[in-house]
């Protein structure tokens, strides 16, 4: 079987970072897959690495200035940009990041990027006190709403002498998400996903809730993955900061009640369901409707319970694909075993929040994969990306054969 990026258009744009040594190799590893590589640099990139190797790697003359001299071609910049089937930025520093966000064109790198339709993933690469600033990460989320794909730094030495997040990913990873793009593009095409995501806030009175620490990073996670393979996705949201998914429909909610609701309206017309969301098992039986003053008495406030969502869609289901997750801090495998048999699912994650790199707010999960069979896979420590793809390839595998085709 022949690599997915044979005979693939992929734009390599270097911009200004040390990290740009790394783009050799990178270019490298993209020739010998069978792809066709086209090399811009910017000119704080040429400082880096010169153009002469990049060439020398590519096999193409590099792409520097928006007029060369020798210009044959006077619209260069979207005979480039129709070429591509892919655009690469490796590394990204903050600098580019910033002009990509702020939709600037002033040289030829910038002018590709806002020419092109193809997809854009970004290796962003830079010092972590660079990566963390807030102008750096609010133009990361004005990028991700656009659809970039970020292929996330590491962590670990940086070439100012310092240890932290910004070091650019290898470059057998960021030739490895290149592969997965093209082995997986329009794999859920004409597919329905509904990914529930986030907390439910249920209101003890009209200034406070009762909640949880859920983030909605997993859930928001999973909805890129599916609408990345072409999947018509509809993520229903508690409460969360994290930015929109591109390409997917939003649902915001608050309560327990609304999130059932939600998915209820969707779920007839599905093909599969995540429930990665963090629902609260119980709310105030009578919310005050005006704020609860402080005493120096106890407060007691009755409770009861919410629906189980679930178990509700496990009961009623049909050929959906039915996928929950199972936070557990004891007997963490049994317990969710039980949950998948008891609410008729195809898939449950299993993770206990205690574990380092796990949990609420992480970056990063550590899970166990259970299937109907009782059959079990340990992921070890992943992004939560990466988890997503995980569980996206399970669901694939899972669904039933559209009517009149021979696959998913």
């Amino acid at each position: 079987m022949g690599s997915s990026l044979a005979q693939k258009n992929i734009l390599l744009g270097i911009s200004g970072g040390i990290a740009a040594y790394k783009a050799a190799y990178l270019t490298r590893i993209f020739k010998v897959e069978g792809a066709d590589v086209w090399v811009c640099m910017t000119e704080a990139g040429t400082k880096f690495i010169t153009p002469l190797t990049m060439e020398t790697l590519s096999e193409r003359e590099v792409l520097l200035r928006t007029f060369p001299e020798n210009r044959t071609v006077g619209t260069r910049h979207i005979t480039v940009a129709e070429w591509a089937d892919a655009v690469v930025i490796a590394p990204a520093t903050a600098d580019i990041l910033a002009r990509m966000a702020g939709g600037i064109a002033d040289d030829l790198l910038t002018t590709l990027l806002i020419s092109t339709v193809a997809p854009v993933f970004v290796a962003p690469a830079m010092n972590t006190r660079m990566y963390n600033h807030p102008a750096t990460r609010e133009n990361m989320a004005i990028l991700r709403d656009r659809g970039v794909r970020f292929i996330d730094p590491g962590v670990g030495d940086l070439a100012c002498n310092t240890i932290g997040v910004g070091r650019m990913a290898e470059p057998r990873q960021i030739a490895s998400v290149l592969q997965q793009y093209f082995s997986t593009a329009g794999q859920l095409k004409s597919r329905k996903i509904i990914v529930t995501a986030g907390p439910t806030q249920e209101p003890i009175d009209p200034v406070r809730y009762l909640g949880n620490r859920s983030s909605g990073k997993m859930g928001y996670r999973l909805a890129q993955a599916a609408a990345d393979r072409g999947a018509a996705v509809v993520l229903i949201s508690g409460p969360s900061a994290e930015p929109e998914p591109a390409g997917v429909e939003i649902v915001r909610v608050k309560t327990a009640a609304e999130m059932k609701a939600a998915v209820d309206e969707q779920f007839d017309g599905a093909d599969a369901v995540v429930m990665a969301a963090a629902v609260a098992d119980y709310r105030p039986t009578k919310p005050a409707d005006r704020k609860i003053k402080k005493k120096t008495t106890t407060l007691q406030i009755d409770l009861e319970p919410t629906d189980d969502i679930l178990r509700g869609l496990g009961s009623r289901k049909k050929s959906q694909v039915l996928v929950g997750f199972a936070l557990e801090t004891e007997k963490v495998v049994e317990q969710a075993q039980r949950k998948l048999k008891e609410k008729n699912l195809d898939l449950i994650v299993a993770n206990d929040p205690g574990l380092p790199g796990a949990g609420f707010g992480s970056e990063t999960n550590i899970a166990t994969i259970i299937d109907r069979e009782g059959q079990t896979e340990e992921t070890g420590k992943l992004s939560k990306r990466a988890l997503a793809e995980m569980i996206i390839d399970r669901i694939v595998a899972l669904l039933p054969p559209r009517q009149g085709s021979s696959g998913a």
